[in-house]
């Protein structure tokens, strides 16, 4: 698919992330003429019978700029001030240039909790859903008055992800400051090369990412790669554009430059689709050789193909399971505590009870509850996890 090919019209439900760069200027506040022409955009694709969710980063930014905090570093506390009078500030104007455009709107504030817990998760899901049948643009971000470090995303664009694929969304965007993926970061490689489409995320593709380009902006093309293994995993296409210039979306219809990502060829569904956007497995199980094809052929992961568990997790967390050489494979809800599992890892199923003093699961991760990594599918597609 050459770039100028690219078309928005032929998706259904579009999930839109824009960077706080974007949409606010350091000195002036924010940028009303750039987010009228994308509610313009935005209406258009409407109009065309697209359903379109947008995930907007800027509260912290906007109202940075509001109390005059300058670009110093910010206490804790001051960020979730700034967050606070931000997220007003922003919700109104979404409201308004969508108002403007004969659209409702309406605003939704998530933890990273609000998605990694399946009930929560659930609920929102229920609450965008229910917007949207009532014809109104969700407009999501993080809750950044209450989110700290430990338990935040820290990005919007893997928070975009997990909407888009919570959501079912055919087509993720992820507007930014840069036009597309490059082979270095073209800030630094003025010879870096532009990629047009990648097909799969490899750690090939991995290793081009750079850091933010923007104090403004905590994200960056690792967190946007990051973003394209939850979304392609579960059937969504990605696109990464520059936002920067007016009407951005109406841009890649123009031909603008573009890198679309395609969408994985067995894409996971349903209750999986939850546990393969986990983004923080709360621990790791690295397995053996004869463990990974047991799981590509769709078996359970079993005890005695686990050669080292690390992290402290308890039973029902998401793990990664890692090959010999370190590379992620497989998520999945695990069957024990760290501490069992660390017990009884390599042991035959037989000999589990004798060590464990009762009789436990057989699976160290069920097959039911387990996700194949995309890239590993993709690569292997005739080994499908069932």
């Amino acid at each position: 698919m050459a770039t100028g090919s690219l078309s928005l019209k032929k998706y259904r439900r579009i999930t839109v992330k824009i960077g706080s760069a974007l949409l606010v200027d350091r000195s002036a506040g924010l940028k009303r003429e750039w987010l009228a022409s994308l509610a313009d955009d935005i209406a258009s694709l409407v109009a065309d019978g697209a359903d379109v969710l947008v995930v907007s980063s800027g509260a912290i930014a906007l109202g940075r700029t509001i109390l005059g905090l300058g670009k110093r570093i910010l206490k804790l506390e001051e960020s979730q001030a700034a967050a606070a009078v931000g997220q007003i500030a922003l919700a109104g104007a979404w409201s308004e240039e969508l108002a403007r455009c004969k659209l409702k709107s309406g605003q939704i504030l998530v933890t990273l909790g609000d998605t990694e817990e399946r009930r929560r998760y659930l609920n929102v899901r229920a609450t965008i859903s229910t917007l949207i049948k009532m014809n109104a643009v969700p407009v999501i971000n993080e809750n950044d008055t209450v989110a700290t470090s430990e338990i935040r995303y820290g990005d919007n664009d893997r928070l975009a992800a997990r909407v888009a694929t919570m959501m079912g969304a055919d087509l993720l965007v992820l507007l930014s400051d840069i036009d597309g993926l490059y082979t270095a970061p073209p800030a630094r490689d003025p010879g870096a090369k532009f990629i047009p489409v990648v097909d799969r995320i490899t750690p090939e593709i991995e290793a081009m990412a750079g850091a933010a380009a923007s104090e403004l902006s905590r994200g960056g093309m690792r967190t946007k790669l990051d973003a394209g293994k939850i979304a392609t995993a579960a059937g969504t296409a990605m696109i990464i554009t520059a936002g920067t210039r007016l009407n951005p979306l109406s841009a890649i219809e123009r031909g603008e430059r573009a890198t679309f990502f395609r969408p994985g060829i067995q894409p996971v569904k349903g209750y999986k689709t939850w546990i393969a956007g986990q983004l923080d497995p709360a621990g790791r199980l690295t397995v053996d050789t004869g463990a990974i094809g047991a799981l590509l052929s769709g078996k359970s992961l079993l005890p005695a193909g686990v050669k080292l568990v690390s992290g402290n997790f308890s039973r029902g967390d998401t793990v990664a399971i890692l090959s010999p050489e370190g590379r992620e494979i497989a998520r999945g809800l695990v069957a024990y505590d760290a501490t069992d599992a660390v017990r009884i890892a390599g042991l035959k199923s037989a000999e589990i009870p004798g060590v464990l003093g009762y009789q436990a699961r057989s699976a160290m991760v069920h097959r039911d509850d387990l996700v194949m990594s995309h890239a590993i599918e993709t690569a292997i597609p005739e080994q499908a996890e069932g």
